[in-house]
């Protein structure tokens, strides 16, 4: 398969992601082929000119989605390849300027391969940062367990009382999850009510807990997404720690956290 020139700023991406995935792994929070992970990096591709004779794919797009350039995981790949395989278990491409077909640039070299099956709702995602001239380029879904059993719970009817009860236990996450977590409805997977509801749940918050399923977060950076959800999902087990352990935990006071507000401008 013909390769596209990968700049080295995208190789750093490359290298960033198969780092992520090593952490995600090693958490059990991408199991057998759950998750995916996508970037655009169109910013990056500039100056860089593709052969013409790229062979495209048809496939319709949204027209603000022409020309755009997006790293993104494969379907049914596998999130641990991408430590050992990732030219495998992923792609870079590059949708046309008439939106209505797209090419593999780079990857893609497992048999039969081809983008995550929510291709459509990345790219929504990825659209609507564009739309708001949002510096988050990246867009991590995975499976953060302690987070997942929280949206099992009532307390997740209550969107207000998780996030004060989850910030309440560590300094940390009250400081690096500053916006909360977004308490978001089951939806069919792969459906556009979830991609819907996701924007929705980016427009005030920080992560999109997906109910009884997982999370999806935006960022600027692979590593900003995977600290969102290491902090997010670390204030939820130490809450379950607690209730594990058969009491309420009295957490950082109201004051304290003003005082965490004020001195990180939160």
């Amino acid at each position: 398969m013909k390769e596209a020139h990968i700049p080295n700023a995208v190789k750093l991406v490359l290298e960033q992601a198969s780092e992520i995935a090593g952490y995600l792994w090693e958490r059990e929070w991408i199991e057998r082929n759950g998750g995916n992970l996508s970037v655009d990096l169109t910013d990056h591709f500039k100056d860089v000119s593709l052969p013409p004779d790229f062979s495209y794919i048809d496939k319709e797009f949204p027209k603000e989605a022409a020309n755009l350039y997006l790293y993104i995981t494969g379907a049914s790949c596998y999130l641990r390849r991408l430590i050992d395989k990732i030219d495998q278990a992923s792609c870079i491409m590059h949708i046309n300027k008439n939106a209505d077909g797209y090419a593999i640039i780079w990857g893609g070299e497992m048999q039969d391969f081809v983008p995550t099956s929510e291709l459509a709702s990345h790219l929504t995602i990825h659209l609507f940062n564009k739309s708001q001239n949002s510096p988050n380029k990246v867009v991590l879904h995975a499976h953060p367990s302690e987070l997942i059993v929280l949206s099992h719970h009532k307390i997740f009817q209550d969107e207000q009382k998780l996030n004060q009860s989850i910030w309440k236990m560590c300094p940390e996450v009250r400081v690096y999850v500053p916006r909360g977590i977004h308490c978001t409805p089951y939806a069919i997977t792969q459906s556009d009510n979830l991609a819907l509801m996701t924007i929705d749940a980016f427009k005030t918050r920080d992560v999109a807990l997906w109910e009884k399923h997982g999370a999806t977060i935006t960022a600027p950076t692979i590593e900003k997404a995977w600290d969102f959800m290491d902090v997010a999902n670390k204030g939820a087990k130490l809450l379950l720690m607690a209730w594990s352990a058969g009491f309420e935990p009295e957490g950082i006071s109201d004051k304290e956290l003003k005082s965490l507000e004020k001195l990180f401008n939160l």
